[in-house]
């Protein structure tokens, strides 16, 4: 019993880790696009473009890494969705970053004026 459960593990845990870099790669690039399209004079082709690559690269992804298997499929996608909020979280502290940098600029800016 003990065996079998620990080569499942093994077997599964690759499934996993590949469906973490799936879901890092999409939400990632989801990120990466809105950051773009936003300053785009064609944001809808930023858009749709990147819809297009993300959902190939995934479900390309998705049906290499299940290998007909629907449990190595389960954790894939487990390991997709956890992807979501570490992407979130790791985006945030970057545009926090970024935006306390730009406010201590303005900031000296503002009392260079004043001087």
């Amino acid at each position: 019993m003990m065996t079998e459960t620990l080569t499942l593990t093994l077997m599964l845990t690759p499934a996993w880790v590949a469906g973490g870099a799936l879901g890092a790669m999409f939400f990632g690039g989801l990120w990466w696009t809105v950051q773009k399209a936003v300053s785009s004079t064609r944001p809808a082709l930023w858009f749709f473009s990147s819809w297009l690559l993300r959902m190939s690269l995934a479900l390309t992804g998705f049906y290499f890494v299940a290998g007909g298997q629907w449990q190595r499929l389960l954790m894939c996608l487990l390991g997709f969705v956890m992807a979501r909020p570490i992407v979130t979280r790791v985006t945030r502290v970057t545009r926090l970053t970024t935006t306390r940098i730009s406010d201590a600029e303005t900031q000296e800016v503002n009392d260079a004026t004043q001087s």
